[in-house]
């Protein structure tokens, strides 16, 4: 098996994303955010405490980078699995293996790639083994975990929210790419504008620009022996024109999009969503403001508003592009010209407010659960009025501090 490993590996082309993955906490880049000097994550790994968590955030931020550099900082044994090719029996091994490490004295840390993907099932079998200390775990993905992640499990888990990478950390992330290149093989010339058309490529995304740099290096022309890598080179490999768009006119156009649809423009709201598809944005991320607008900004003045952008974004993931920019079209302009309230919103963060402010109070007693045993013992559920039998009678529903709150308009 080691001859035939050896072998395997001296015939990988291993991509470069991967060979310059970062080694230390140093050279990880684009997300200051969380990795910074005195950042509580980083003070954390300074005194060798583990703890276990999900790294949340796009494609090609650094998920699975972080949670190798925090195994290399803290001495951890490390553990890697995906969540699409593994499940309980994988679980098991890894839990038998970190057994064995600490009684060698060394800590475990299970990573758990693309973690949402597990069933209730498969996350619940992780809790006894997170709640004992055999092991910790760090869980990645790209979906929000409140959504994709059994309560029961986030209680145990910090969540860290990872940022696309931004344009300056990723220039530099390119730059690494092209000087690593260009002293293995050729050196090389670049075309003014190469580096700034790769960052507005990558939106965000570290792995897609080192494959962009690395397929784009070998495709340029060779000549005196030296590679020239132009704009019109990149522009083939990825069928994508150069479009000004950035990752701050990511969230410019983003905005703009948002704010036409409120503002009842729907030219302007055309306008962006073309600038967007045209720009090489993910059609399932325009359906998504597309929802929250609806959700957002029309709310009840018009439900059909919301059930239009939710079939929008269902008819995008069936067709993708460019057919998918039909049903979004439909969508923008009819939300666009709904008639318009903020009543959900105001609603529900006014809502919030009050609980995160300490007006967190529990439902009166007739209205608690009363379908157990035990539950008349409590009193719980006793003078509740059925209102489909009595639509007329008047009882208190809200708590009993929240009397006459009024949320809705």
């Amino acid at each position: 098996m080691n001859l035939f490993t050896e072998l395997e590996n001296q015939n990988k082309q291993v991509p470069l994303a991967e060979i310059l993955r970062p080694k230390t906490l140093e050279d990880f880049l684009g997300q200051s955010n969380v990795i910074s000097e005195h950042s509580p994550l980083l003070n954390l790994l300074k005194t060798n405490r583990l703890f276990s968590l999900i790294l949340w955030g796009p494609p090609g931020c650094g998920k699975t980078t972080l949670a190798r550099l925090i195994a290399a900082k803290t001495n951890a044994n490390f553990i890697e699995i995906s969540a699409v090719t593994s499940g309980v029996k994988d679980i098991k091994d890894a839990v038998e293996k970190a057994k064995e490490g600490l009684r060698a004295g060394t800590k475990t840390i299970l990573f758990i790639d693309e973690i949402h993907r597990y069933s209730k099932t498969q996350q619940d079998a992780l809790l006894p083994h997170l709640e004992n200390g055999t092991l910790f775990l760090i869980g990645s993905t790209t979906e929000n975990p409140s959504f994709q992640v059994v309560p029961a499990l986030l209680s145990r888990l910090q969540v860290i929210r990872l940022n696309p990478i931004d344009d300056n950390s990723m220039q530099d992330i390119i730059s690494r790419g092209f000087t690593y290149l260009a002293k293995k093989y050729l050196p090389m010339d670049c075309e003014s504008g190469v580096l700034d058309f790769i960052v507005s490529l990558a939106r965000g995304d570290a792995r897609y620009a080192l494959n962009v740099v690395e397929n784009s290096y070998f495709a340029s022309d060779v000549k005196n022996n030296r590679r020239n890598l132009t704009v019109d080179i990149i522009e083939q490999i990825c069928q994508k024109r150069n479009t000004r768009y950035s990752s701050d006119e990511h969230y410019d156009c983003a905005s703009a999009f948002q704010k036409s649809l409120r503002g009842s423009d729907p030219d302007a709201a055309i306008y962006y969503l073309a600038k967007m598809i045209e720009a090489g944005e993910d059609p399932r991320f325009i359906a998504r403001r597309l929802i929250v607008c609806a959700a957002e900004d029309v709310g009840n003045a018009d439900p059909m508003a919301l059930q239009l952008a939710v079939s929008a974004y269902k008819a995008v993931e069936l067709l993708g592009l460019p057919e998918g920019r039909i049903p979004l079209a439909q969508a923008v302009i009819y939300v666009a010209r709904a008639k318009k309230s903020n009543e959900t919103i105001c609603a529900i963060d006014m809502a919030i407010a009050d609980i995160e402010n300490g007006k967190d109070f529990p439902p009166p007693m007739h209205l608690r659960d009363a379908h157990y045993k035990d539950a008349k013992k409590y009193g719980f559920g006793e003078g509740y009025v059925y209102s489909h039998s009595a639509p007329g009678f008047q009882q208190q529903f809200l708590p009993d501090e929240l009397v006459g709150r009024k949320y809705t308009r």
